[in-house]
């Protein structure tokens, strides 16, 4: 396309092969003439002089005896660097004739962490003054390498330091490993309060109640946190908790494909999660799912994408974590993929048949049937050629004509020797409790984007597969890890440690989490149009439901398309709605919630104190929280119920509330 858009359109205006000086490519480049890419080259560049020569010589193309690139190698080998040190990277590049050439100064370079090592123009790195990792990222022609390095804090931490931190399994082994090369020491344990909090939080998507927050400080079980974490696993709002996060991933607009089936996608995977379905059967259940879009909703997903481009980007997102969108264009630019490796994969999806209406937005009320039909093609849109189901990075495999393509694709998909299956998934459920994922984005799996703790993401993945892709079993050896229970308070070593977990990183709750929250603390339920009295946020099936709070707090634009990853920055519009909305002030105040209650008790001061503090902060208050408050109760002419609610609106307010620490 490069060499037709210079040499051919436009009658060839932009070369003069008469004159090579005066073409426009070179006067343009040069600045001689306006261009809106300005200036690129001087006349005195080495980049100059090799176009001139091309056009001289007739612009002539690639021919088949020329040598071929055959692959790129930075040098030197990788190694550490120190805080503000400089390096310069030389890329190699290895022709077919086995001949060798110097292409750094022609390769475009990137680093995935610029604040840890930057790189400029000729190779030539930087390293910052954080310490950390980074890997650098080096293209030409089409090819990839990388180099990877580290920059460790200049003060050494004895071995010893490590030796003598506690490890409750192989997660922290691999984490204190990782954190020696970087003389990073990790942070102390979280209170328990802390960790009961970050527990229901993380595990069943609510905050605990004063009586649970009372029974685990007062147990006395030196491993109560394990046996607690088995126990929380095992509540029902669990089920809720975990469709709500993949429902983001899976649930379209209603609006497109209907609302009835919307609601049994959103029926499907409580139900899936309510059984503990295990991974690789959740994946089969959606990739080979067949029959009414009203009796399975694993059957909307399909609905919804109805193209095999369509359904190739979203399966190879979520679950094989490459994204594979750039390929249907073009070569993807930071991996192997291209074309043919796009549409190899969505061919496996070319003989999906459909039955009924299909979609009519914005009613789309009829019911649909997905069906494998007898036939199906997917053609190359460069050379229309047909090409054969294929799955990336594996041979072609005749498929019968009477099996599914699909489930050919799910089997390869879910073999113990898949790269990336177990580790995608693996890395989703440790970022959703750690706050990052071992790779960040956690869906982006590759080589050019890779792992903090590699060691750590292969353990995490093995295990997943040992254990039969039951997710419980996973999120149960994350959350009894020493890791898991670390404090987020830095300390000197760990300050600029983001990427490590070093120590716990504090989020903002989710916006169906806050919601509920302000349920269980005010006692006073929300009301949703269109459901029943008593729903629950997490309890809502589509994110058309009307609620300025949940828009507010980072829920899904209901017109964007599937897979929906949140934003978790905060905002000055929930700042402003937490202020200020009547239906949280309404709560608060209202007759029957929990400031009247309290108000019109017998309780004294103190007990009105440390109740409070228990259901908001799940935590008993300290001694100068309590004396402080307990002081504005003794006042004279004090409003007792006033000044409960104002209480509870101030603490609401507050981080402690709205964060997970």
């Amino acid at each position: 396309m490069d060499f037709d858009a210079i040499a051919k359109n436009s009658r060839g205006r932009r070369l003069s092969t008469a004159s090579p000086s005066e073409s426009l490519l070179l006067t343009k480049a040069t600045g001689k003439q306006p261009h809106g890419g300005g200036v690129r080259f001087s006349e005195s560049d080495e980049d100059y002089r090799l176009i001139v020569d091309w056009i001289s010589g007739g612009t002539l193309r690639t021919t088949a005896t020329d040598p071929k690139l055959v692959s790129i190698l930075a040098s030197p080998d990788p190694h550490s660097l120190t805080a503000g040190q400089t390096e310069s990277l030389a890329i190699t590049a290895t022709y077919s004739d086995g001949s060798t050439r110097d292409v750094t100064r022609m390769c475009a370079f990137q680093s995935n962490e610029p604040a840890v090592v930057s790189i400029g123009t000729n190779g030539r790195l930087q390293a910052g003054m954080l310490p950390g990792e980074a890997t650098i990222m080096a293209r030409y022609m089409g090819m990839i390498t990388t180099w990877s390095t580290a920059v460790p804090r200049p003060e050494l931490v004895p071995a010893e330091r490590y030796a003598e931190l506690p490890r409750s399994n192989f997660i922290d082994e691999l984490i204190y490993h990782k954190l020696a090369t970087l003389n990073i020491v990790p942070s102390a344990p979280c209170t328990d309060s802390q960790f009961l909090r970050r527990l229901y939080i993380e595990v069943i998507g609510r905050i605990p109640t004063p009586e649970e927050v009372s029974a685990f400080l007062k147990d006395a079980n030196p491993d109560k946190r394990s046996a607690w974490v088995g126990s929380v696993l095992e509540r029902p709002e669990y089920a809720d908790y975990w469709a709500n996060k993949w429902a983001d991933l899976l649930r379209p607009n209603p609006f497109r494909v209907g609302v009835k089936t919307t609601y049994s996608l959103d029926a499907w995977l409580r139900d899936a999660f309510r059984k503990n379905l295990p991974h690789d059967q959740f994946v089969r259940g959606i990739v080979t799912a067949q029959g009414s879009t009203w009796r399975n909703g694993a059957v909307t997903v399909f609905r919804d994408r109805r193209e095999p481009e369509e359904i190739t980007t979203i399966v190879s997102q979520l679950f094989l974590g490459l994204r594979l969108e750039c390929a249907k264009c073009h070569q993807h630019p930071f991996e192997v993929y291209g074309q043919a490796d796009f549409y190899g994969m969505a061919a496996h999806f070319a003989r999906v048949g459909y039955k009924g209406t299909g979609i009519s937005a914005p009613i789309s009320g009829s019911e649909e049937f997905v069906f494998l039909k007898a036939s199906g093609e997917v053609r190359h849109p460069m050379t229309n050629e047909v090409l054969p189901p294929k799955p990336l990075f594996a041979e072609v495999v005749a498929i019968e004509p009477s099996k599914d393509p699909r489930v050919t694709l799910a089997d390869w998909m879910t073999a113990p020797d898949n790269p990336t299956f177990a580790k995608v998934a693996a890395n989703r459920i440790w970022a959703e409790l750690m706050g990052v994922g071992i790779v960040d984005p956690v869906d982006d799996l590759r080589a050019t984007n890779p792992p903090s703790n590699e060691g750590l993401l292969n353990a995490l993945a093995d295990h997943f597969r040992q254990v039969g892709y039951d997710n419980k079993k996973l999120l149960h050896a994350i959350l009894t890890s020493r890791t898991y229970s670390l404090s987020s308070q830095p300390n000197d070593t760990n300050v600029a440690d983001h990427r490590n977990f070093s120590r716990h990183y504090r989020k903002r709750l989710r916006a169906e989490v806050l919601s509920d929250a302000i349920t269980d603390v005010t006692q006073q339920m929300e009301d949703f149009d269109g459901m029943p009295k008593g729903t629950r946020a997490m309890e809502l099936w589509t994110v058309r439901t009307e609620s300025d709070l949940l828009d507010a707090f980072g829920r899904p634009d209901p017109n964007q398309d599937p897979p929906c990853e949140r934003a978790t920055s905060a905002t000055i519009t929930q700042a402003l709605h937490l202020m200020n909305a009547a239906h949280i002030q309404r709560r608060i105040s209202s007759e029957g919630g929990r400031s009247q209650r309290l108000a019109s008790s017998e309780k004294i001061a103190n007990l009105i104190v440390n109740d409070l503090y228990l259901t908001i902060f799940n935590r008993p208050p300290d001694e100068s929280e309590l004396s402080a408050i307990s002081e504005e109760f003794a006042q004279p002419d004090t409003d007792r119920r006033r000044l409960i609610e104002d209480l509870m609106w101030s603490m609401v307010n507050s981080p402690e509330f709205l964060y997970l620490d």
